[in-house]
């Protein structure tokens, strides 16, 4: 196996990308639908799947034409079938189906969590080693995973209501910033001071994730300062947001510490949307250097929803196990890790 095509359809962004022995992205393109998104505050499902079946095949083919590369060029193709919105996976699992089919070669389903944490993989200068912690922090998930090998993964903690994405977009949206809220959230902390006192849940003798409690203490605050719908100062919005992301960046670190010291690692992973937060990276690589840690960052490019890493992590799979198309496989909207 040599070039993998791979096809990411699990939320907003449609898109498809050619990778050459795992790491060499030879095209990547991504379709969004997010401003279509924006003006309702979030991903209307519906929506988003109706833009991928109308852009997957032209973006398909302008992929293949960037590769230099047609159809039976490819030695497989992977597609990310769990987790994400069913509407939206089921259309991108149905055209990597009939491209294995027609052209006869292998059909590799995708976790899409793994396969952000694969994106660290994909830059030039840097391969983790395994065993290590995997840590995916996006807007619709925040879990820690052990991970022996990408075929032998454990889940160590995850979120119990707010995945840490999401938290950012509700703040963001209780102090009327747009969404998506983590890059709104992040300008507007560098202006603001830590100086409110919030706190986001630590769940002690465990692994798990809360931020639903901050977000409230958020809600709450805003009316304490500015009722019946007084408007917030620019002062007061910089330091609400720069004492919410230090306490979320806070615990994010702190619970990827744990992980690492428990497991006896030296490798620690991150992948997903939030890992583009600049002061989660400072943060991040502050702890690897106190505990003798190796820290794995994906490209800013690789962050987001995209389908390198899921062509990547295909070939890096089926170099594991040969695996065999399945054509009955069905989308699964929660991750069976």
């Amino acid at each position: 196996m040599n070039l993998v095509l791979g096809i990411e359809t699990s939320c907003d962004e449609t898109s498809c990308a050619v990778v050459e022995r795992g790491r060499k992205i030879l095209s990547h393109l991504v379709s969004s639908s997010l401003e279509f998104h924006k003006k309702f505050g979030g991903i209307i499902p519906e929506a988003a799947s109706r833009y991928h079946l109308e852009y997957i095949i032209p973006l398909l083919d302008a992929t293949l034409k960037k590769a230099g590369v047609e159809f039976k060029d490819l030695d497989g193709v992977a597609v990310t079938y769990t987790p994400g919105l069913l509407g939206a996976l089921l259309i991108g699992l149905n055209v990597a189906k009939a491209i294995s089919f027609s052209f006869r070669i292998p059909l590799i389903p995708i976790n899409h969590l793994l396969a952000h944490l694969y994106a660290s993989f994909m830059v030039k200068d840097s391969l983790p080693k395994l065993p290590a912690i995997g840590f995916v922090i996006s807007g619709g998930h925040t879990e820690l995973f052990y991970i022996k090998e990408f075929n032998d993964a454990e889940l160590l903690g995850k979120t119990r209501d707010d995945a840490c994405g999401e938290a950012f977009d509700k703040v963001a949206k209780i102090l009327g910033l747009g969404f998506p809220g983590g890059p709104f959230i992040e300008k507007w902390a560098k202006q603001g001071k830590d100086k409110i006192p919030f706190k986001c849940a630590r769940l002690k003798n465990s692994l798990d994730f809360s931020f639903s409690g901050i977000k409230t203490a958020v809600l709450y605050y805003v009316k304490k300062i500015a009722p019946n719908d007084k408007q917030l100062t620019g002062n007061e919005i910089a330091d609400i947001c720069a004492s919410f992301q230090e306490k979320i960046v806070e615990v994010l670190v702190e619970k990827a510490q744990q992980a690492c010291i428990m497991k006896r690692v030296k490798s620690l992973i991150l992948g997903g949307g939030v890992v583009a937060n600049t002061l989660l990276r400072k943060r991040m690589e502050e702890m690897a250097k106190k505990e003798a840690i190796k820290v794995f960052f994906p490209p800013f490019e690789l962050c987001m929803d995209n389908a390198a890493m899921v062509a990547g992590l295909g070939y890096r799979l089926y170099k594991l196990e040969k695996i065999k198309s399945d054509y009955s496989l069905e989308p699964k909207p929660v991750s069976e890790i």
